[in-house]
This record gives C-alpha cells, structure tokens and sequence, in this order.
C-alpha cells in the first residue's frame, strides 16, 4: 500500500506548479509511460500507439491518474487490472478493432 502512495505523492508534487492544461498533459503523458509498459507486456500482438491511443480515450480521469501515479515506481498487480478492465470496454474493443488492426496489416 505504501508504493501507490508513494507514487500519488510524487506525482502530486510535481504537478502542484503547473497550469490545469500542463497537469492534464502530464498526467496522461505518466499514464501512456505506464500503458506502454504494460501493453508491450501483455499484448504483445497490439501495435503498441493505436492501442495506447485507445486506451487513454476510453479511460476515465481516475483510471488516468492511478496509471499516471504507477509510472514512477512501475506497474503492480492494481495496473494490470485497470488495464484490463479498459480493454473490456465494448467502446476500447471498438477503437482496437479500428485502429490496431490497420495497424497490423500495414
């Protein structure tokens, strides 16, 4: 418990100086680090930009800050479920399917 804490406050510290537009970027630039690891990982057969593209889009802003939060100590079993639970939306399943296959094909 004590790591995504960590994380959090590490990640809150950082983001305190910055305007709500650079906090944003940064959040989901920390969230995309931590999807790149984990979908190069998991599924290794998605092409890794559309498929973090699709994520990022379809997730909600908490799924985003708990991603952002595990970029500085890396992924926990928590990540992976978040994950996994963004890929099972039909609106994630949609994007995948219209953005990683063309990818695949090219």
């Amino acid at each position: 418990m004590i790591r995504p804490a960590l994380g959090t406050a590490l990640l809150a510290l950082g983001l305190a100086a910055c305007s709500p537009q650079a906090q944003d970027r940064i959040t989901r630039d920390a969230a995309r680090a931590t999807l790149t690891r984990v979908v190069t990982d998991r599924y290794p057969a998605l092409p890794v930009e559309p498929a973090i593209d699709c994520l990022i889009d379809n997730a909600s802003a908490v799924q985003i800050r708990a991603l952002a939060a595990d970029a500085v100590l890396g992924p926990t079993e928590g990540t992976i479920e978040i994950v996994s639970q963004i890929v099972s939306k039909p609106e994630t399943l949609t994007c995948l399917a219209a953005e990683g296959l063309p990818a695949l094909l090219r």
